[in-house]
């Protein structure tokens, strides 16, 4: 592939990683409820999923799924449904201290689980690779080698994703180290997280295909 080609995916890639959506908002309040970690590792859990759409749209599943409005639909409403449950999870949260070390460990396991499954469910995020990756394909090469410039740009994605939302979490967690010292915010931190991720749910399962 050309340098054009890469850098060209490269800045398009970047403008829409930082635009708002559900990975970066999910990263930012994982991060400002506790600490540059947890961030961290949700961010290592959707990198994860990247990887899953990435070799799903290299093979062609993704198109499969696309084809198929029971497979989209599945996906979809799967996604929707555990995004709720994490936000009914997030209003059962007491709201006490912000950083509690003796349940960061297991938390970071879970947050790069929750991280994986979100992507993964996220049935939008491999329409949005297969519709974005062969705008920067160099089909010159043959159509034997598009599987692997695909997977080149999604490697290329995950690595730009990985920094910017590596970046949020140091920047987030010295807003969460501010707001923590401000009288019973953790509750409201909490509820606030609930409905950021309720809000992220209801949307992708009122979503249509584009």
């Amino acid at each position: 592939m050309s340098i054009y080609l890469l850098l060209s995916f490269l800045g398009a890639a970047v403008v829409l990683t930082l635009m708002p959506g559900p990975d970066n908002l999910f990263v930012l309040a994982q991060s400002i409820s506790q600490n540059k970690k947890a961030g961290i590792a949700t961010t290592f859990g959707l990198c994860t999923g990247i990887l899953v759409h990435t070799l799903a749209a290299a093979i062609g599943i993704t198109a499969l799924v696309y084809q198929s409005g029971l497979a989209f639909m599945v996906v979809k409403y799967a996604g929707a449904v555990y995004l709720l449950y994490l936000a009914w999870q997030a209003f059962k949260e007491e709201g006490g201290d912000l950083r509690v070390e003796s349940k960061q460990a297991l938390e970071y396991k879970k947050l790069y689980k929750r991280g994986v499954l979100m992507n993964v469910l996220n049935p939008k995020v491999s329409l949005f690779f297969l519709a974005l990756f062969p705008q920067f394909i160099d089909h010159s090469k043959g159509a034997w080698e598009v599987p692997y410039q695909m997977v080149g740009l999604g490697v290329l994605f995950l690595i730009q994703a990985f920094i910017i939302f590596t970046t949020i979490s140091f920047f987030a967690e010295k807003v969460g180290n501010w707001i923590s010292k401000i009288p019973q915010v953790g509750r409201r931190l909490n509820v606030a997280k609930g409905v950021l991720l309720g809000i992220i749910g209801i949307s992708l399962a009122l979503g249509e295909k584009s």
